[in-house]
């Protein structure tokens, strides 16, 4: 090796040194870093915690009317829709919503009970499927 090779090898080689002291000092900061917002984040917790008001006993006839509100309305009617798109190329959500009217093939047609939630799923997919009848 020529004197210049080897001048060249040493610089390279304090380069190398350099960058891995320098990722060294980087993640030492990032670990220092990330302790400190970890402790401030427990900090927070636990002063939340403390300013927290106690939860007052709430009353069992509120409970029941919310779970009764919870339930869907029936309407009593029924809706007939046939399936008129195709679920190739739509997204995994539409072609799940399809399959939760029950419907599988084109052209296809199923009766179902007119709530709230059966007409939301009609409206997601109102590219897919039409409504023949709506009985009530």
């Amino acid at each position: 090796m020529s004197k210049e090779e080897k001048k060249a090898a040493k610089k390279t080689a304090k380069k190398a040194t350099a960058k891995k002291a320098a990722a060294k000092k980087t993640t030492a900061k990032k670990a220092t870093a990330k302790k400190a917002t970890a402790k401030k984040a427990v900090e927070k917790k636990v002063t939340a915690k403390a300013a927290a008001p106690k939860a007052e006993a709430k009353p069992v006839a509120k409970e029941a009317t919310k779970k009764a509100a919870a339930k869907p309305q029936k309407s009593g009617g029924t809706v007939t829709v046939e399936q008129i798109g195709s679920p190739i190329r739509q997204p995994k959500k539409q072609r799940a919503t399809l399959k939760g009217l029950g419907l599988t093939r084109m052209h296809q047609r199923r009766t179902l009970e007119d709530t709230p939630s059966v007409r939301g799923m009609i409206n997601k997919i109102g590219h897919l499927v039409r409504v023949v009848d709506e009985a009530s």
